[in-house]
């Protein structure tokens, strides 16, 4: 334990107990919605475990409690979740573990972990701030949820205390500053106004999954602004070259009127040697003067 510790330094404990906390706080809320919004006691608690996944699991209960399918609730919890595919991409086996450890390891990745754990330098901390917020994250959301269930439980109201703004209030801290990307910021506008339209003909649930079209918005926008890149560097490209033909043919031109040829070419072999340096400056200057 102390190794741990060791390792882990005092600011990086500290940042990691500040987002247990704010996951503690986000999984209170999360109960106490479930339970006003009809469900049994046991449901947030056994997907609090099971799942893992904050996001996925308010989308389902929200599309339940919408009177939505509780397929189309799977399939959205399935989709937001499709995250953790880059994730399993992105960590390093050493850092999961192999073995029993992995099947562990595989079920306390989420966003908290593998943010934390990427930002490190070498392998060895990556492997302990993974586990130490990997566990941490299982022992916070779901202790979260069953206090937030409790408390649901016993306050009918739980919007009386606020809880209910909790949610969304961290979402919108997260998703503001991302909004600044005129990529992202398109695409989010894309898939609302998709939901919208939607929303009168499509099934409770349904418009969430739709408004995730969005997403081709920002992946016709890049493929835009990387076609545009390539064809600025081949017009830089093209322009250099004919820089290049020009300054040469000036070189050419300025070595034949400084030493003309003789019928036999003797003068010209003997101009040679100085005109090659002006053949060698001349692109370097022209393409000075056309940057």
């Amino acid at each position: 334990m102390r190794s741990i510790w060791r390792t882990l330094g005092r600011d990086t404990a500290s940042g990691i107990a500040a987002v247990l906390l704010a996951v503690w706080v986000i999984g209170l809320t999360y109960g106490a919605t479930a339970i006003s919004s009809g469900f049994p006691i046991w449901l947030p608690v056994v997907l609090s475990f099971a799942v893992l996944a904050g996001g996925a699991e308010f989308l389902f209960i929200g599309i339940i409690a919408g009177g939505g399918s509780p397929i189309a609730a799977v399939l959205a919890g399935l989709v937001v979740n499709a995250r953790h595919l880059p994730y399993g991409l992105s960590v390093p086996d050493d850092v999961v573990g192999t073995g029993w450890r992995r099947a562990l390891g595989v079920h306390v990745m989420n966003d908290e972990s593998v943010a934390m754990a990427l930002a490190e330098s070498d392998t060895a901390r990556k492997r302990v701030v993974y586990w130490v917020c990997g566990l941490g994250v299982l022992l916070a959301w779901p202790g979260g949820a069953v206090m937030g269930a409790l408390i649901g439980s016993v306050v009918p109201d739980t919007s009386a205390l606020g809880l209910d703004a909790v949610f969304p209030a961290v979402l919108l801290a997260l998703v503001v500053p991302a909004l600044r990307d005129r990529t992202t910021l398109g695409s989010v506008c894309v898939g609302v106004a998709i939901a919208m339209v939607t929303a009168p003909f499509l099934p409770a649930g349904m418009p969430v999954l739709v408004a995730l079209s969005g997403v081709l918005w920002a992946a016709f926008q890049t493929r835009g602004a990387d076609k545009d890149e390539a064809e600025s560097n081949g017009g830089r490209d093209r322009a250099r070259l004919a820089a290049t033909a020009v300054a040469n043919d000036r070189a050419d031109k300025t070595c034949a009127a400084a030493e003309p040829a003789d019928e036999t070419g003797t003068a010209l072999e003997a101009a040679a040697p100085c005109c090659e340096p002006a053949r060698d400056s001349a692109p370097k200057q022209l393409s000075g003067a056309t940057r």
